[in-house]
């Protein structure tokens, strides 16, 4: 049995951590800690869970095993610095840190300790980019030069996003801090090592931080990827394009079309039983790891090439130059 502590209910995926955790056979969340006490306590009460109040005596509890990180961005480096020294596992929602510096503090932490770690990117477990590596891995598509992703929706426009979505010195920055996570991490799973970044983000209708982004990357294989994201677009549609010299695949709105080498004359749409099956949810790759040393995907150094594009990225943004990795 894994005992959870919760670390902050500032993040809007933390909820679905702990109903998680506590469906699982094997994992328990026995205590909550929150920034803000009164949001912790109630969690901890509807979660049937202690609520600490004093952060470093939850973190030094003896029942507790591991914790699932989900405060703001700018506090990731002192939250998990301080579970890795005491000997806890650590499971964390995106982006591990906003700043390399941090992200590095963090991981050197990890490895004096010799804690489990796992970053949550759960795109990574969809059938489509599993499909596409597959693909590239076997030369069906020839040399692939060109990826698009947009991932975006409407939570500044609408309005659901939380109020303190918005705050940049907990955040740390805004859509593509969060949303554009996604394709930030996708392109170089499927892509491997970038080389330069080059951003345009604005303000729209958000109070602060950007809602309407895009990032332009060129790796190291030349290949160029154009990563969207938004807090500010109803109608995103999911769209995703992997351009290769002998093939292709898209997806509009979940609607898979490929072409492949020998085969690129036509668009066709894979049948469900010939799409890889859908990989493991991160958080159960984490409790596996911990529990019977099984590999985990999601580590520190996927971690750090995250950390490292967006800092790059906004850097980017703020001079108007190209920044390079």
């Amino acid at each position: 049995m894994v005992n959870i502590l919760m670390l902050s209910k500032w993040h809007v995926h933390a909820e679905e951590y702990a109903n998680f955790a506590n469906a699982q056979p094997d994992a328990n969340v026995v205590a909550v800690w929150d920034e803000d006490p009164v949001r912790g306590a109630a969690w901890a009460q509807s979660l049937d869970a202690d609520f600490v109040a004093d952060f470093d005596e939850a973190i030094n509890r003896a029942d507790v095993d591991a914790v699932i990180v989900d405060g703001p961005t700018t506090d990731h480096r002192r939250v998990m610095v301080a579970a890795a020294n005491a000997g806890k596992h650590i499971f964390t929602e995106k982006t591990l840190a906003t700043t390399m510096d941090d992200a590095r503090a963090i991981g050197d932490a990890i490895a004096a300790n010799g804690v489990k770690f796992c970053i949550s990117y759960p795109h990574l477990m969809n059938p489509l980019y599993r499909l596409c590596k597959q693909l590239i891995d076997a030369g069906e598509l020839g040399r692939v030069h060109y990826m698009r992703f947009r991932n975006a929706h409407n939570g500044a426009s609408a309005g659901w996003l939380p109020p303190h979505w918005f705050d940049m010195d907990a955040a740390g920055g805004g859509a593509m801090m969060d949303l554009g996570c996604h394709p930030m991490y996708v392109a170089p799973f499927l892509l491997g090592k970038p080389a330069r970044v080059a951003s345009i983000f604005n303000t729209t209708v958000a109070p602060a931080g950007d809602d309407n982004a895009v990032s332009v990357v060129e790796f190291e294989n030349k290949a160029i990827a154009v990563l969207e994201t938004s807090f500010v677009s109803p109608y995103d549609a999911n769209c995703f394009e992997l351009l290769g010299t002998e093939g292709a695949v898209t997806s509009i709105g979940g609607d898979i079309k490929i072409r492949t080498r020998g085969n690129n004359s036509e668009w066709r749409t894979p049948s469900p039983d010939t799409l890889p099956p859908k990989g493991p949810y991160p958080l159960r790759m984490f409790l596996d790891g911990i529990l019977h040393n099984a590999p985990i995907e999601y580590d520190i150094n996927m971690a750090y090439a995250l950390t490292e594009m967006l800092e790059k990225a906004y850097q980017s943004h703020h001079t108007g130059k190209i920044a390079t990795l």
